[in-house]
């Protein structure tokens, strides 16, 4: 069974794989976004040499791998759930002998896998030699890195596993998936860094997962995180990590009972 599961993996990597080209410009998008944002906080910066505890090499650093880490993280399983069960096609997939919500978290496992070593990794290098992008010298902080940006994929990955099962009780959730995305973007750290919110900001960050998806690896690898508040970190994702998987669970039972298909 654990077999039939990893295959999912490898069949969404081969699917991603097939339409590359889309992926290869999208480094090119994404090292424009690095570019516009690279030289708007080199304006804001001015003279000053930190703002917020970043230097401006941190920010330039923090910039790259927000954006980097994004594509690794990022998937459409919100867009996907949704559309299954508005055409009806959740119905044939639930009598499976598989868990749907495991495989649908396995193929988004495969597009990140996809996304990290033919977007994130390329992408990586051309900013680093287009912009001063400082990297960790501390293999521990590479590693610890990498684990953290699994738990980001994760914990976004149970958001928007979330925001598509919504479409059982509305049926209609595209709001609520637009309106999560640029909740995700924005509240993460993605757009502005979470240091740079107001102090009531900062409070609300620590009641809410967002954080935990951008803002704590990234502050991990641009080297603003002591030994003690790194793990601090990652216990911070490995709590929401758990969490997650209570509002899932039950939204997943309840909408096994009241599974209702358009036009099925």
């Amino acid at each position: 069974m654990n077999a039939a599961y990893f295959e999912f993996i490898r069949i969404r990597f081969l699917t991603m794989l097939a339409y590359r080209v889309n992926y290869y410009s999208g480094i090119i998008v994404y090292a424009i976004n690095i570019g516009a944002y690279y030289f708007l906080w080199k304006a804001i910066y001015g003279d000053a040499e930190t703002l917020a505890g970043f230097t401006v090499e941190q920010m330039t650093t923090y910039v790259a791998v927000s954006w980097m880490a994004r594509a690794f993280y990022f998937n459409n399983l919100d867009r996907e759930i949704s559309n299954e069960i508005r055409d009806g096609s959740v119905a044939v997939q639930m009598t499976r002998p598989i868990n749907y919500l495991m495989v649908k978290m396995m193929q988004g496992f495969g597009e990140g896998v996809f996304r990290l070593l033919l977007f994130m990794v390329p992408g990586m290098i051309l900013a680093t030699l287009l912009f001063h992008v400082t990297l960790p010298s501390d293999p521990m902080r590479w590693i610890v890195f990498f684990i953290m940006i699994w738990f980001s994929f994760l914990i976004n990955t149970q958001l928007n596993i979330l925001t598509g099962l919504f479409a059982f009780f509305v049926e209609n959730n595209e709001g609520l998936m637009r309106m999560k995305r640029v909740l995700v973007d924005l509240l993460s750290g993605v757009v502005v860094p979470i240091a740079f919110f107001p102090a009531w900001g900062r409070a609300a960050m620590d009641w809410l997962p967002f954080q935990a998806i951008t803002y704590l690896p990234s502050s991990v690898f641009t080297g603003r995180t002591s030994d003690a508040e790194t793990w601090h970190a990652l216990l911070i994702q490995i709590g929401w990590f758990a969490v997650l998987i209570i509002p899932i669970v039950l939204m997943w039972r309840s909408a096994r009972r009241r599974l209702f298909v358009q036009g099925g």
